[in-house]
């Protein structure tokens, strides 16, 4: 490609698409299963947060005390086990503004894509799923490979290489995300990252918390 990028990295929740509280809803049914409560995920974590981290200072808030190991564990199974039903179920489900028609135009152009999400991997394929977006991800990077957003972005440049046969410089990747952990994330590792207003913050916010690009909505383009 002329400006030298090879591959392309997307967050998944506000950024291709949102589920309409899917998620939410299959956390609490998952601790309704497993201790016979419901808890609102929303009033203990935060956007941009893995499955993990989300379970653990839910359960925390909830119950007073650290989750044991198992306990995470299980919580993290029974939530993949609700989600592709509360996924088809949630009638706020919607791709984002451009999503998928950028998506189409970046693999026609070339580009490698991939995914950077703190879903675990199988709940982030279940989440693209309903949409067929998952045609267009051959890596990715998953809250299920680490708690640490900036591990498993790197795990997803690793993961790219593998696919591409070949070393990719940073500065031929390219991070796209929502949230300012996204923009975080993208720059601990080493990359650039394009802040996209199109959930929960401002382009002034994501401005402000460092992003090297940012864009309304992804119908804009990517400014490659």
């Amino acid at each position: 490609m002329p400006n030298g990028r090879i591959a392309i990295l997307f967050d998944i929740d506000g950024t291709l698409i949102t589920s309409g509280g899917a998620g939410t809803r299959a956390w609490a049914l998952a601790f309704e299963k497993a201790h016979g409560k419901e808890v609102d995920i929303g009033e203990f974590s935060d956007v941009g947060m893995t499955d993990a981290e989300v379970g653990k200072l839910s359960f925390e808030a909830t119950f007073g005390r650290n989750p044991t190991q198992d306990e995470i564990e299980k919580l993290l199974e029974l939530h993949q086990s609700f989600l592709p039903i509360a996924v088809e179920e949630s009638q706020g489900y919607k791709v984002l503004d451009g999503a998928e028609d950028l998506l189409s135009k970046l693999i026609l152009d070339g580009y490698l894509l991939g995914l950077v999400s703190g879903n675990t991997e199988k709940g982030a394929h279940i989440k693209l799923h309903r949409a067929n977006l998952n045609r267009f991800f051959s890596f990715g990077g998953y809250g299920s490979d680490s708690t640490d957003r900036s591990e498993l972005t790197n795990a997803a440049l690793s993961r790219a290489e593998l696919t591409y046969g070949a070393r990719i410089q940073l500065s031929q990747f390219l991070s796209v995300g929502d949230t300012p952990r996204d923009i975080e994330a993208a720059h601990s590792v080493g990359i650039q990252c394009v802040g996209v207003a199109s959930h929960k913050f401002s382009v002034a916010q994501l401005a402000g918390a460092g992003a090297d690009y940012v864009i309304g909505s992804l119908r804009e383009g990517l400014p490659l």
